[in-house]
C-alpha cells in the first residue's frame, strides 16, 4: 500500500495558518513534462495545487511543514514527523529532501492493499487504478461514509491482496500506514469528531488528485494533531475485523502518528 500520509516553511505563525483561506478558485494543473508523483493520492494533490512543488522534486522539511499547515492545517510536528518517514526513502546517503516518486520504493512506506494503487507485483504501483478504487468504494454504499464503511472497505482491499497476490506483504509500519491512510481522509476531509467523511469529497480527491472545494470542502479551522490523528486510527483499528493482540499492539506503538495518505 501506500506510504500514507508529508511536507514546509516555519515562516507562518499559528495564527497565521489559521487565518489563511483557500483562494477561489484554488490554483491547480496536472503534472507537466519531468513531473513525478507518488502512489499517495493526498501529497499529488498538494503538488497539483502548488503547496508542495509542481514537479514533485527536491522537496524539503520546510515545504513540507508549509504545505501541509497552509493547505490542511496539521500541525508542525506531525508534518516533520510526516517529512522525516518520507525522507527514508530517498536512496542517497545523506539526503535532505526527497521527491514523490520516491516514495514508490515497495516496502518502505509503500505496501500492498492500497485503496487505490496496484500492488508492486503487477507492475505499476504508483499511478491511480480505476478498478482498484471501484472495489474501494463498492464498500460505501451511502453519501456520507462512516467508521465502519471505511474500515471495511480496507480490510476488503487486504483480502484481495491476499487472495491475488502470491508474493502479498504487509510489515509493521505498512499495517500502520495501512490504517493510518484509512483514518486520514476521514480526519481531513470530513468530521474528527463523529468518523464521517462525506463520500463525493473522498472520491473526487482520489480521482482527480485536488482538495474538493468545488464541492463545498472547506479547510478545519482546528489544527489537525498527532493526537487526532492517532485517535481516528484507533477508531478504524477497532471497527476491523482482527485480533485484539493485533489491535493492542498497534494502539500501544502509537499508531501511525501520520497522515493518509498512502492510499
Amino acid at each position: 500500500m501506500k506510504s500514507t500520509l508529508l511536507l514546509i516553511t516555519t515562516a507562518f505563525t499559528f495564527t497565521q495558518a489559521l487565518a489563511w483561506q483557500a483562494p477561489h478558485p484554488l490554483p491547480w494543473s496536472r503534472p507537466g513534462p519531468g513531473a513525478v508523483r507518488a502512489p499517495c493520492p493526498m501529497l499529488n494533490t498538494l503538488a497539483n495545487h502548488g503547496f508542495l512543488p509542481h514537479d514533485g522534486k527536491n522537496i524539503s522539511e520546510a515545504r513540507t511543514v508549509q504545505a501541509l499547515g497552509r493547505a490542511l492545517n496539521i500541525e508542525k510536528e506531525l508534518s516533520q514527523f510526516l517529512f522525516e518517514k518520507a525522507l527514508t526513502t530517498n536512496p542517497h546517503t545523506n539526503a535532505t529532501t526527497f521527491s514523490l516518486n520516491d516514495l514508490s520504493r515497495h516496502n518502505l512506506l509503500e505496501h500492498d492493499a492500497s485503496l487505490s494503487r496496484q500492488d508492486a507485483y503487477f507492475g505499476d504501483n504508483h499511478d491511480f487504478n480505476q478498478t482498484i478504487f471501484d472495489e474501494t468504494r463498492s464498500y460505501w454504499p451511502h453519501p456520507v461514509i462512516d467508521i465502519q464503511a471505511a474500515a471495511l472497505s480496507r480490510q476488503a482491499r487486504v483480502n484481495t491482496s491476499i487472495a491475488k497476490n502470491p508474493t502479498y506483504n504487509m510489515s509493521e509500519l505498512g499495517l500502520d500506514f495501512s490504517y493510518g491512510e484509512t483514518a486520514a481522509y476521514i480526519l481531513i476531509l470530513g468530521d474528527k469528531d463523529f468518523g464521517k467523511v462525506n463520500r463525493s469529497w473522498v472520491e473526487y480527491l482520489f480521482e482527480n488528485e485536488r482538495l474538493p472545494v468545488e464541492l463545498g470542502w472547506t479547510r478545519h479551522n482546528e489544527t489537525i494533531t498527532s493526537d487526532d490523528l492517532n485517535t481516528m486510527l484507533e477508531k478504524v483499528v477497532n471497527t476491523t475485523s482482527t485480533s485484539y493482540n493485533k489491535r493492542s499492539e498497534i494502539v500501544r506503538r502509537g499508531g501511525m502518528h501520520t497522515e493518509t495518505w498512502h492510499t
